[in-house]
């Protein structure tokens, strides 16, 4: 039997675990969504974000999950980290996970939250899953494709689609001021822009139901590193605004991001 840790090096090699993280991802959701639009309570981490129940529970799972499927692969999680420090080195192999990433949206009752976990090697996000628990919408990497299923039935490929010009559409932070819109439209080109939370913005683009995502401003490494999978996998890219690779694993700024703008076709 071949370990999960150790897959053979064929034409996807070892990293192809997109479909086993897609699972994981499903059971966190099937935790997580229960506890929506219930008034859960709210606590305030160290650096004033919010976090709840769900947060904790969905990380609890994953962390066991991964630990079951691939032992000895380190896992860098926010939950863990906001509470103990982030690790201050990591080998070149290890899982980024954020159990909710839309945590505010999560809790104002919108529908925009996913659970993410990604497989970073050598500075790279090489597999992924994210789901959305209100739609129940997961899409991962598998055989150097973006599949997409809704939970429990079949996965289709997603692509993205040919930039549509005059009629693009830019996914932005519902708390964009107007100017900053204005300015990043005159910068990438785009006409149009929908506000939307959390890393379903990757996973739309990468379907093919909108072009960009500019993010001038912080991120964590596990907020992005899920849907920078998916949305490669499909044909798109996330890239520096100076046209660099976003890199992982950069445990001396602690797992912080620079600025990066995700595009489709």
């Amino acid at each position: 039997m071949t370990d999960k840790n150790d897959v053979g090096r064929n034409d996807v090699g070892r990293n192809d675990v997109g479909e086993t993280l897609a699972e994981i991802c499903e059971a966190a959701a099937a935790l997580i969504l229960p506890l929506w639009r219930t008034g859960v309570e709210v606590l305030t981490k160290a650096d004033e974000s919010p976090v709840t129940e769900a947060d904790q529970r969905g990380e609890k799972l994953i962390l066991e999950r991964l630990a079951a499927a691939f032992p000895g692969v380190p896992v860098v999680s926010e939950e863990d980290a906001s509470e103990f420090g982030a690790p201050e080195a990591i080998g070149p192999r290890f899982f980024l996970v954020d159990p909710l990433d839309g945590t505010k949206a999560f809790v104002r009752g919108d529908p925009n939250f996913t659970v993410n976990i990604a497989l970073i090697e050598d500075g790279r996000t090489v597999a992924g899953a994210v789901t959305a628990p209100p739609s129940g919408e997961t899409w991962f990497t598998k055989g150097g494709r973006a599949l997409k299923r809704m939970i429990g039935g079949p996965a289709q490929p997603v692509r993205v689609r040919p930039w549509p010009k005059g009629s693009a559409v830019a996914l932005v932070s519902h708390t964009m001021k107007e100017e900053t819109a204005v300015k990043l439209a005159a910068e990438y080109g785009f006409d149009l822009r929908e506000p939307m939370d959390s890393s379903i913005k990757f996973c739309r683009i990468a379907e093919g139901a909108a072009d960009v995502y500019p993010r001038h401003g912080p991120t964590m490494e596990w907020d992005i590193a899920a849907g920078h999978a998916v949305l490669e996998a499909a044909g798109g890219t996330v890239r520096t605004p100076e046209g660099g690779p976003v890199v992982y694993g950069k445990a001396g700024d602690g797992f912080r991001n620079g600025w990066f703008v995700a595009r489709g076709g």
